[in-house]
């Protein structure tokens, strides 16, 4: 049976560590002193997810709040199970008509090796 996983903001905030650190790229100084991104791990379910978009922490916390959300309705979702489908009869004729194509080519090429083992 799957897990369930609360998607309330309250009860995840409680769940989740927030590391804050320095994105990488371009962005030049504004983006190389200050810790604007965000980085939540969920411990229940062991998912991480970031947000580095935004040069504002609150907007990258809140963003990162957003996508861990989604990320756990994702998870939540129940997968219907796969019903097996038959093969069709036509796919079947197909397959029997190309092992006799093929039958047939190999049964021919016996008979010439037959026929050049007699001459030599």
């Amino acid at each position: 049976m799957q897990k369930r996983f609360n998607t309330d903001l309250e009860v995840l905030k409680k769940q989740v560590i927030i590391e804050t650190y320095r994105s990488r790229g371009p962005g030049g100084q504004r983006k190389n002193k200050t810790e604007t991104s965000v980085r939540l791990k969920h411990l229940p379910s062991g998912l991480t997810v970031i947000a580095t978009e935004h040069r504002s922490q609150a907007q990258n916390l809140k963003l990162a709040f957003e996508r861990l959300r989604e990320r756990l309705i994702k998870l939540n979702q129940v997968r219907k199970p796969r019903i097996p489908t038959s093969i069709p009869l036509k796919a079947i004729e197909r397959r029997k008509k190309g092992k006799e194509i093929r039958s047939t080519q190999k049964r021919m090429r016996k008979k010439v090796q037959k026929e050049l083992e007699q001459w030599d």
